[in-house]
């Protein structure tokens, strides 16, 4: 098969759609952003094992640890988005299908953040 690239493109190694190099750097950086968030997470869940329901509404109230926890929800769920897209173009052979999981794929995570956004700040604000 013919190569009909420039020697330009050859040597930048940009393919037809021409992000997957961004694509890469994106999920390498949420993933590094995500070990500390993560980290923050589980040593909140640990702490607050067994609390009753005001402590841990008056520990979400507090603005760092909600702001810090919404932080792991984007990060969190955009990172699911990056890999999933992955997985779907790698391994969906037909087209009709890989259209429709890659658009779902791109609603989920938004519907699943936005709920889970809510539900924290529903409880942050005392609702």
């Amino acid at each position: 098969m013919a190569d009909f690239r420039t020697p330009l493109a050859r040597v930048r190694g940009l393919g037809s759609a021409k992000d997957g190099t961004e694509h890469f750097w994106r999920q390498r950086l949420t993933a590094i952003a995500n070990i500390p968030l993560l980290l923050f997470f589980v040593g909140l869940v640990v702490a607050l094992n067994g609390a009753s329901y005001e402590e841990v509404r008056s520990t979400l109230a507090n603005p760092f640890v909600a702001l810090v926890l919404l932080l792991v929800l984007g990060s969190a769920f955009y990172h699911m988005k990056l890999g999933m897209q992955v997985i779907i173009e790698d391994y969906v052979h037909s087209e009709p299908l890989r259209t429709i999981l890659v658009m779902l794929n791109t609603f989920f995570p938004i519907i699943l953040g936005v709920v889970s956004a809510f539900a924290l700040l529903k409880i942050s604000f005392g609702g």
